[in-house]
């Protein structure tokens, strides 16, 4: 009697725990709840991906028979770098490609993106039941494909450029956002990060840049020079009119040759002994001049 009493006892505890247990996972399967910045999306056993994106908020769905997905549909950024700490793949993740002359270029990019809102059931359905499945089977592969194809169209001179970075950007950008809205992915930004060219190229672009650094410094010399050369001309056709007044000057007044010569001799004098016997007055000198000048 006390064995069986024991054996109900325990049923009486157990049989409640099973009932809560069976009701708990009853309402796991039975529900999904979609997050911020979140769709879902449903499997049917019977009719397989239901065509239509679960909005946030709670959504109830047929126990068993049902299986509720959620795909973040906020912005995602997808990185391929050579750093060791960057990136979904850590190490060098770098994509290899060749320019049209035949350089090796090692690219980083980084690309942002997110899923259609309205066609997650879409990504389910083609792709997978998360955002890992996004990367591997559809982000990943048209992006290492985009930089192989965009690359070779370029030289390594135009990539070396800033101009040619910018068109290899764009041109990335247009690829990638055809073939990403194919897959119901909205292409956000593409990102060029780095271009790492090969030891022997980069030698050669900066022995290139040392020879434009000498040829313009060459092109300021001679510059200099001319604006020079021009100085002296412009001078000496200065001192030549001068010289030709001066000369008309004379010519019109020959005492003044004395004076000169005497202001050179003591600046700032009145009067000057011209011989042993007599003293010439400047300002003498100087109405005397006047006055032949008004005859």
């Amino acid at each position: 009697m006390a064995a069986e009493l024991q054996v109900r006892r325990f049923g009486t505890l157990v049989l409640p725990i099973i009932i809560l247990l069976g009701a708990l996972i009853l309402l796991s399967s039975s529900v999904i709840i979609v997050g911020a910045g979140e769709r879902g999306a449903v499997f049917d056993t019977f009719r397989g991906v239901l065509e239509d994106s679960l909005s946030e908020g709670f959504h109830v769905l047929v126990p068993f028979v049902q299986k509720g997905y959620r795909f973040d549909v906020r912005t995602q950024t997808y990185t391929l770098s050579g750093a060791p700490n960057e990136g979904q793949v850590q190490g060098n993740d770098t994509v290899e490609a060749h320019s049209r002359d035949g350089q090796s270029v090692k690219v980083d990019l980084s690309v942002r993106y997110s899923l259609d809102p309205e066609k997650v059931w879409w990504i389910l359905k083609k792709v997978g039941p998360d955002m890992q499945s996004v990367e591997e089977k559809i982000v990943r592969p048209e992006i290492t494909s985009v930089v192989r194809n965009s690359v070779p169209s370029l030289s390594a001179t135009d990539l070396y450029s800033n101009v040619g970075r910018l068109r290899l950007e764009k041109e990335m950008t247009n690829y990638l956002k055809d073939s990403f809205g194919k897959n119901n992915i909205q292409l956000d930004e593409v990102l060029l990060r780095n271009l790492v060219f090969s030891d022997e190229f980069q030698k050669s672009i900066e022995a290139k840049q040392v020879a434009l650094q000498n040829a313009q410094q060459m092109q300021y010399v001679l510059q200099k020079e001319r604006q020079e050369k021009q100085r002296k001309v412009i001078e000496a056709e200065g001192e030549s009119q001068a010289i030709r007044l001066k000369g008309m000057a004379l010519a019109q007044n020959p005492r003044l040759i004395q004076y000169e010569y005497v202001q050179k001799l003591t600046p700032g004098v009145r009067a000057i002994i011209t011989n042993q016997s007599s003293i010439l007055n400047l300002g003498d000198f100087l109405k005397g001049s006047e006055a032949e000048e008004k005859h």
